[in-house]
């Protein structure tokens, strides 16, 4: 039942703690080397057992987040498909990254000894679950998903926003592991900001990876590199995420970007990562006052706590006192609740003349349903704005479905222009909504990321916790079977 693991969620004490980094670091060896099916065998386990608790856990969900039931359906949904694309992952193996290169006495400059190179696994990580997706980067999410099916151990410390769903989530994760025959420290529950800081300095977490604000990543960040050993630290930390619509795609189709942004930028009341927070669109046209006329349509949202409520009304009154930024429509009136508060949708102008002084505060990222239309009388002073940009996750480019030869050098300056900023560039769509995938790339420079050469999302997301080791003139007894030579028709890569 989901209510085994669901007592009354209160920080985790210090002999608890120690039990959990404990086991942890006992069951490192053994789920290292568990077999690749077993482990997809338990990923899927865990999979089928949250697939089939969608409707006990999507209430409690709903209750504490004031997420809509569809969205948490689907996400559940997702965190499912994650488990199971990792599973697969496995059992088709390649993971391992397996290089094999024979000794070779005629090798120039110097003959080559027998070197096979593979990855495995760092040990216990330490993930921190994120506020905005309570299911998908939370409790079984991509980061715990990823984790297990490189063979760590997961310490996974619960997001505040979210208490009874983390422990309800972590119950049965916990019980379709044991079910799958992993021992119980491969997977374990803890809470607390204290908690969560003391786990990241301790020595048996090998590896951590975080979604939440700048702020807060950065100072964990800043404490696993701190350490007496150093360890990865993969933190996704605010992103900006810039869209730019050309003066032929404006003329071309202006009520499908005015539409396509507003509900990109309001979707989920402004909490998602990927949010835009710039359109640049060409001055003189009436995109603005189409977007007013939408965004002012936008139906108040709850927002996800009340901290994330007072950090985005503050954001509102930054952003009208800005000089150079018109409000377009909402403003901080629209924040309104205590213990459940809501917001309505909010959007600012600024024309590009007017960025460059006002970048720092500008490109700050507002978490909530808020976004800023910067208009720019020509392609260069849309480029020195996105010169001024921080690290994203996305940028977009909306283009004529015909364009002109002019057209399409200005697109290829603003590609030069994003390209070093981003780990993913969309055209004529919008970010929101992250297929998951072999080939997504969910993450990008800093502060987007702390490591921009690494995706949280899709299959290379496991790479974040395997490290490379070769072997060098070693016995085959002594080698791990992946990169043992195989016998004929074994399919082994090392073969």
């Amino acid at each position: 039942m989901l209510t085994a693991d669901s007592a009354a969620t209160t920080d985790t004490g210090p002999d608890e703690l120690e039990r959990v980094l404990d086991r942890a670091a006992s069951a490192s060896a053994t789920w290292s080397a568990a077999p690749d099916h077993e482990r997809a065998r338990a990923l899927r386990r865990v999979a089928d057992t949250l697939a089939s608790a969608r409707d006990e856990l999507v209430p409690v969900a709903h209750e504490e987040t004031g997420l809509p039931h569809g969205r948490l359906e689907g996400e559940v949904q997702r965190t499912a498909v994650q488990l199971r694309m990792f599973a697969d992952l496995l059992e088709e193996g390649g993971h391992q990254r397996v290089v094999v290169d024979r000794a070779d006495p005629g090798f120039a400059p110097a003959p080559r000894p027998d070197l096979r190179r593979m990855l495995v696994p760092f040990g216990p990580v330490l993930v921190f679950a994120a506020s905005n997706f309570p299911f998908a980067f939370s409790v079984a999410g991509g980061d715990t998903a990823s984790a297990l099916a490189a063979g760590c151990p997961v310490v996974l410390k619960a997001h505040p926003g979210h208490p009874e769903t983390s422990q309800l989530t972590a119950g049965l994760v916990r019980s379709a592991l044991r079910e799958a025959g992993a021992d119980e420290g491969v997977f374990n529950l803890i809470s607390g900001v204290e908690p969560g800081v003391q786990a990241l300095k301790d020595p048996r977490i090998t590896a951590a990876a975080f979604t939440g604000s700048l702020t807060a990543g950065r100072h964990l960040f800043d404490i696993a590199a701190s350490r007496p050993e150093p360890i990865p630290f993969y933190g996704e930390l605010g992103s900006i995420n810039p869209a730019v619509a050309t003066a032929e795609a404006v003329r071309e189709r202006p009520d499908d970007i005015a539409r396509g942004f507003t509900g990109s930028f309001t979707l989920g009341a402004g909490q998602f990562c990927t949010k835009p927070g710039l359109l640049l669109v060409p001055e003189g046209t009436d995109l603005p006052e189409r977007l007013r006329e939408l965004v002012e349509g936008v139906d108040d949202q709850r927002l996800l706590t009340t901290k994330v409520a007072d950090a985005y009304e503050q954001r509102l009154k930054e952003l009208a006192s800005t000089a150079g930024v018109r409000l377009l429509a909402g403003g901080e009136q629209t924040v309104h609740g205590s213990d459940r508060p809501e917001a309505g949708a909010s959007l600012f102008a600024v024309h590009a003349r007017d960025f460059d002084g006002r970048a720092q505060t500008l490109l700050e990222e507002s978490f909530g349903p808020a976004s800023i239309v910067v208009e720019y009388g020509s392609v260069e002073e849309a480029l020195r704005v996105l010169s001024l940009l921080t690290g994203s996750l996305t940028a977009t480019v909306h283009t004529a479905s015909s364009p002109t030869e002019g057209e399409d050098r200005d697109v290829r300056l603003l590609l030069d222009a994003v390209r070093p900023k981003v780990g993913r560039i969309v055209f004529d769509d919008w970010p929101t909504g992250v297929a998951v995938t072999a080939a997504q790339q969910h993450g990008g420079p800093y502060p987007s990321t702390t490591t921009p050469a690494h995706t949280s999302v899709g299959t290379a997301a496991v790479d974040r916790f395997l490290r490379p080791v070769a072997y060098q003139n070693t016995p085959e007894r002594f080698l791990p079977s992946a990169l043992r030579d195989a016998p004929a028709g074994s399919g082994n890569p090392a073969g």
